[in-house]
């Protein structure tokens, strides 16, 4: 399954794929039969990866965030309350900036030694 995943071509990933469902398939052990019947079911999701290149991994990362910090929360009364602290962690909150108080001028000191 690995190397499915690691080759580039669309081309050699089909016949790679079409090889481990036929190895599952043939197996003796009823779990490794059962994972040849669902790669075969799930073989154009799986073939899609090396069309696309598109991963469901910055989801399901940013999805393993939220509830991390839902279970930090220990429940939050207030939903924005529990957005915000979601947005903080994900780095997605954009403050307004606020005016840059205004420079002091002073004049250079004098050291005389």
């Amino acid at each position: 399954m690995r190397d499915i995943y690691l080759t580039e071509r669309v081309q050699e990933a089909k016949t790679l794929l079409r090889k481990a469902i036929v190895g599952c398939q043939a197996d003796e052990v009823a779990e490794i039969r059962s994972l040849g019947d669902t790669l075969e079911r799930w073989s154009d999701e799986i073939l899609n990866h090396h069309r696309s290149g598109a991963s469901n991994g910055p989801t399901e990362g940013m999805n393993l965030c939220v509830k991390r910090i839902k279970r930090a929360g220990r429940g939050f009364a207030c939903f924005e309350h529990y957005r915000l602290r979601v947005l903080l962690h994900a780095g997605g909150v954009h403050w307004p900036r606020r005016p840059s108080p205004p420079r002091i001028r002073t004049r250079t000191p004098y050291f005389n030694a």
